[in-house]
């Protein structure tokens, strides 16, 4: 009974690791690294866990394979009832440099020392800018699927399908660089988060396409490396939503005020 129950509780909290593994995305993917199958196991031992991770090339950059493996420990350190942690690094040109400043907690400067010149915040600053503008790109084409004359420019949040998983994305993604999200904010942004003008509305929406054209394609083929470098990791891979036909880039100018 006891070995039972135990089972139980090393299924529930492995269970819970895997849950809190889904929180953590690829900066450049903006996919979570259980869905593109960078996790490649999770064992727990009562409350020890110990997570190895892969990527697609053993040439990733490090400063982002760096964010997956610090924010992955992260997230599994704040699991309840997990004691200690290891998340390590496989098979990568820095694995061994990234698990011993995670082991020792130098962060990323400390274990990187003077190659690590650049800003992480900044970093991830960046990929989130990108990351909003392609779930801004799929909202208004989709709402455009539906309804071809729509004037970008004019909608808003409150126009978008409420619930649908293209507007919480998109939702999220304003949440987390702290831009509007209430149902009269105007969902066309530009980068720096202005409102375009009706006129610069149509070549603002063609530069939202080509962040998402190109965030999207990453995906694809990091998906596909993958694969090619670990066979049988599609199996710990979770299929993309189907992609549809691009849209022509017609759209109303709307009216100038």
């Amino acid at each position: 009974m006891t070995a039972l129950l135990t089972d139980r509780t090393a299924g529930y909290l492995e269970s819970e690791v895997r849950a809190a593994l889904g929180t953590v995305v690829d900066p450049e993917l903006d996919e979570p690294i259980t869905d593109v199958g960078f996790v490649r196991s999770v064992t727990v031992r009562g409350s020890a866990v110990e997570v190895h991770l892969r990527l697609p090339t053993s040439f990733c950059a490090p400063n982002f394979a760096w964010l997956m493996v610090s924010d992955a420990h992260d997230a599994v350190s704040a699991v309840p009832g997990v004691g200690s942690v290891v998340v390590e690094l496989d098979d990568h040109h820095d694995s061994d440099l990234i698990n011993r400043g995670l082991a020792a907690g130098l962060g990323y400067r400390g274990t990187f020392g003077h190659e690590a010149e650049e800003s992480l915040d900044e970093l991830r600053a960046t990929f989130r800018r990108k990351a909003h503008t392609a779930a801004m790109e799929r909202a208004l084409t989709g709402l455009l699927r539906t309804d071809p004359g729509a004037d970008v420019a004019a909608v808003t949040l409150g126009d978008l399908p409420a619930g649908e998983h293209t507007t919480d994305a998109l939702l999220r993604r304003r949440a987390a660089l702290g831009l509007p999200v209430d149902d009269g904010a105007p969902v066309l942004l530009h980068p720096d988060g202005t409102r375009p003008t009706p006129a610069e509305a149509p070549m603002a929406l063609r530069r939202a396409r080509s962040v998402r054209v190109s965030v999207d394609g990453n995906a694809h083929f990091c998906r596909g490396l993958l694969t090619t470098r670990y066979p049988g990791s599609e199996a710990d891979q979770t299929p993309r939503p189907e992609d549809r036909p691009l849209l022509p880039l017609t759209v109303s100018k709307g009216t100038q005020p």
